[in-house]
This record gives C-alpha cells, structure tokens and sequence, in this order.
C-alpha cells in the first residue's frame, strides 16, 4: 500500500508531503534515504532542543517501533501523519507553528484612515 493511498483522505495530502520531504531531507545528511542517529542529534540542536544519546534511540524506536535504528522516509511520514504520537513529531510540529505563525490574517493589511496616522 503506498503512502498516497493510505492517507488519501488527509487534507491537502500533496502539499503536506511535499513539506515533510524537505523537512526529512532537512534531517538526512548523509543522503542515504533514511535519518540516523547523527542527523537526528544535529536537528534536535538545530531545533533547539537538544536530547541525550539514550532519548534519540528512544525517538527513533518510537518512529521505527524498534525495527531499525534509523528512520526512513515510510516511517517518517507515518509518524508525521498517523495518530501516534511521538516526540519528534511534537518537535517538529511545535517547531512548524514557531515559524510558520499561520495566524496571520488573510488577504490585505486592513487600510488605515488618515486620523489613525500618528
């Protein structure tokens, strides 16, 4: 079953693949397809949330349910997308509202009159 067919009823499916393949590449330093160790510490410092050796083994037990101790991108988009949770992904989620503050508001700044002007 493909990523695509399993999550087909998430909204805007393209676009949040789209997101978490950059943000995987992001972590995938040795461009071997998958995250280990090393990146993942690197991203943690990099996030601002640095972990010990033991709780980045225990982050990517938690992604890969202990069958690999590195993450491939199927395990990535799993944890990202399913409704397990896991720290990474609070990290990064917590890390996309950070940066991405979607509450601006829509559409044009709202016009200022002349008498709010200092």
């Amino acid at each position: 079953l493909s990523i695509y067919q399993k999550y087909r009823d998430e909204e805007d499916l393209a676009e949040k693949l789209e997101g978490l393949k950059n943000k995987y590449s992001e972590f995938d330093l040795n461009d071997q397809g998958e995250i280990e160790m090393m990146g993942l510490k690197r991203m943690m410092e990099k996030l601002g949330v640095p972990k010990t050796h033991l709780e980045l083994k225990k982050m990517i037990v938690e992604v890969t349910g202990g069958s690999s101790n590195t993450i491939n991108y199927r395990d990535f988009v799993k944890m990202m997308l399913g409704k397990r949770s896991a720290v990474l992904k609070l990290v990064l989620i917590f890390e996309d509202k950070a940066n991405g503050s979607p509450c601006k508001p829509e559409g044009p700044p709202p016009k200022r009159d002349i008498a709010s002007l200092p």
